[in-house]
């Protein structure tokens, strides 16, 4: 039997928010035994791979798979022409365009699936890709995208009528065949106006280059159909298990609550495993074919070339100043170059992502935002690499054009920014592009870091070394870059947010067990952020068990019913701020047969003719500081550790303990159980 326990132990035994915990995932990825989609092996597996174009932009002839038939072990090849009667050949994108699933009469970017190769195993699918023979008819490149838009060459020619006219996207009128949207935000005259009526206008065109998100694990996945029971399982490298979920019922016709898709462990997203591949496709069509289970794994070479982008923006903006330096308006155009088809990973209402957030950390009282969306010969994409949808390239932009508006001036950097931000007693506050930002001091944090890094200190070593430079005592040059940036992390409300009309919420079931254990269900899915040890932490700390005693699982749409778009940590940020909101709301409002498990209050006690509820108010009416009655129950536990927890005699001495431990709402909460 333990002596007693102070509360800073039953803290530190909680192991909660602010505890130093080792991260519970290493034990198996340091001994090799992590769960990857390549790691998952079914009886009779069968394995899928692509042929895939070696041309940008080429019209296909023919396609002769007898050769590739005849090899040992593969036992079909599909193209778009044996997906079409099926209405397979195509599929929506995350944006509201849609992409080809097999290449249906022409490619679109080097790299592009042309056919798919079934076989018994991944080398006689390699074999089998290397013997299809494909005719193709080499046409203009367009890599481009203002050259996109005045080519008389069209791209996409399933987006054009037979009388030549170009009906309107998923986003509005299109003004050229391989124009995709426009679409803006903010008051374009009035910012017109005061930028030609300002002392001082600056300018600067610059491109923000297309990035590729190389996760160490690239995208797979296994399919898995029972014809008997009429479900598919489709376990993959998914970011946003429930959206893939979506696109496979609209594809398939299969009924989403007949269609289970598991994200297991990954090897790193950023972004890239958001959207949805033809590679997913493929393989659900052709374990429906064959009544087996099949895996598609994609090599590096493939990942690199086809799978979804990052930025790629080509942005021009003015901003105006007085001579003082107060930023009067602010206009940027972006050129978006969104490859072949629009399979951009943002919100419906944002084709654009958060790009109208690049008035940045500033009071700009005019501002104007217009992008265009472009297709061009290149690989799809556009998904929120290391950022929230686009916020990355805002900032880039607004932190470049205060830097191109400090030289106008003739004035710090840092000292502009300092005159331009939002003031702390400005939140909350309205952007001239429509975002609220609910609070800041921006000042405070920017003198913090500026005194940290002993900006001045810089400044003066800077102006030596140019001296000495000068003066040929020296060829070393030292340059100080800036930035100050407010990031939008997550995605919410949904009536700003969703996906296909799926809201991007994310989603959280506790279930407590009688022993005093804990299972979490969560709708988002860790990419290597550590989410099952970080999460067990807060709810640790918000219920009062121990965190070893919790269990974190994800990623399955079976267990998480609500959709979850997970964008690696700033997702992560969000939830853990909704758990404890809701956490906290609900040790308001528990019933009673849960509350004596999960509430209490330090002393003094209520009146104990109040119910569970009154002793609620009386508590919040006191305005005492509560603890859970998990945590005071902990002290009970380490107390029972001596015990066998299976035998009669823990159960008994444990009921005796409680009631001495809660004395004051034992009487009460027994009559009104």
């Amino acid at each position: 039997m333990k002596d007693e326990v102070t509360r800073e132990e039953r803290i530190d035994n909680l192991k909660g928010m602010g505890c130093s915990r080792k991260r519970v995932e290493d034990a198996r990825f340091t001994q090799g035994k992590g769960n990857y989609v390549d790691d998952i092996k079914l009886d009779g597996m069968l394995f899928g791979d692509f042929v895939r174009s070696p041309y940008a932009h080429a019209r296909i002839k023919s396609i002769d798979t007898a050769a590739a038939l005849k090899v040992p072990g593969v036992l079909a090849v599909l193209t778009a022409a044996d997906l079409e009667p099926l209405g397979l050949h195509w599929m929506p994108t995350l944006a509201g365009d849609k992409q080809m699933v097999l290449a249906d009469g022409k490619v679109l970017f080097q790299g592009q699936e042309v056919a798919y190769v079934v076989a018994e195993d991944r080398y006689a699918a390699a074999d089998g890709i290397e013997a299809v023979e494909v005719d193709y008819e080499e046409l203009t490149v367009l890599v481009n995208p203002f050259e996109s838009l005045q080519s008389d060459i069209i791209l996409r020619e399933d987006l054009v009528a037979e009388d030549g006219s170009i009906p309107a996207g998923a986003h509005g009128p299109r003004k050229h065949h391989n124009h995709i949207f426009t679409w803006d935000a903010g008051d374009k005259l009035p910012t017109e106006e005061v930028i030609a009526n300002a002392e001082v206008v600056a300018e600067e065109s610059m491109y923000y280059h297309r990035t590729h998100p190389c996760p160490l694990e690239t995208c797979g996945c296994v399919a898995s159909m029972d014809k008997v029971n009429g479900k598919l399982t489709l376990w993959g490298t998914f970011q946003a298990p429930h959206a893939i979920r979506t696109v496979v019922s609209l594809i398939s016709g299969i009924e989403e609550h007949n269609i289970r898709v598991v994200s297991p462990d990954i090897g790193g997203g950023f972004g890239n495993k958001v959207g949805a591949y033809p590679g997913y496709v493929c393989s659900v069509v052709a374990s429906i074919v064959t009544g087996k289970p099949v895996k598609w794994i994609e090599d590096r070479m493939d990942n690199l070339m086809t799978t979804a982008f990052a930025r790629d923006y080509h942005m021009t903006g003015k901003i105006s100043a007085t001579k003082d330096g107060k930023i009067t308006g602010l206009k940027c155009h972006v050129t978006a170059d969104h490859g072949g088809f629009d399979a951009c990973a943002d919100p419906t209402k944002f084709p654009a992502g958060f790009m109208n957030i690049c008035t940045g950390s500033y009071d700009i009282p005019t501002a104007y935002l217009e992008v265009d969306g472009v297709y061009t010969n290149k690989a799809p994409g556009g998904v929120s690499y290391r950022c929230s949808f686009r916020v990355t390239e805002a900032v880039y932009f607004i932190e470049r054009m205060i830097e191109v508006l400090a030289i106008e001036l003739n004035m710090d950097s840092a000292e502009l920014r300092r005159i331009n931000f939002i003031k702390k007693e400005q939140f909350p506050y309205t952007a001239a592009l429509g975002w609220e930002y609910d609070s800041g001091d921006y000042h405070t944090a920017w003198d913090k870091a500026l005194k940290t890094v002993d900006y001045d200190g810089l400044r003066a070593e800077q102006t030596k070394r140019v001296e000495d430079f000068k003066a040929g005592k020296t060829r070393t040059l030292m340059g100080i870059g800036l930035s100050f940036f407010t990031e939008i992390v997550g995605a919410g409300p949904v009536k700003n947010c969703d996906i296909l009309g799926l809201g991007m919420f994310d989603s959280c079931e506790i279930r407590i067990h009688p022993t005093g254990s804990a299972i979490a269900r969560l709708g988002t899915i860790s990419q290597g952020q550590g989410h099952a040890t970080t999460f067990a932490q807060i709810l640790a700390s918000e219920i009062g068990l121990p965190a070893d005693s919790i269990t974190v699982e994800e990623g399955d749409t079976d267990a998480q019913v609500n959709f979850s778009e997970q964008l690696a940590d700033m997702r992560a940020a969000m939830r853990v701020s909704e758990m404890q909101k809701q956490l906290r709301q609900q040790q308001q409002t528990q019933s009673p047969t849960v509350g004596r498990a999960q509430q209490a209050a330090v002393n003094p006690a209520p009146p104990k003719a109040m119910g569970w509820w009154q002793q609620n108010q009386w508590f919040n009416a006191q305005g005492y500081e509560r603890e859970t009655a998990a945590a005071r129950a902990i002290d009970v536990q380490l107390d029972l550790e001596g015990y066998d927890k299976n035998s009669d005699d823990y159960y008994n001495q444990l009921n005796s303990r409680l009631q001495k431990v809660f004395p004051e709402l034992v009487s009460s909460n027994d009559q009104s159980m």
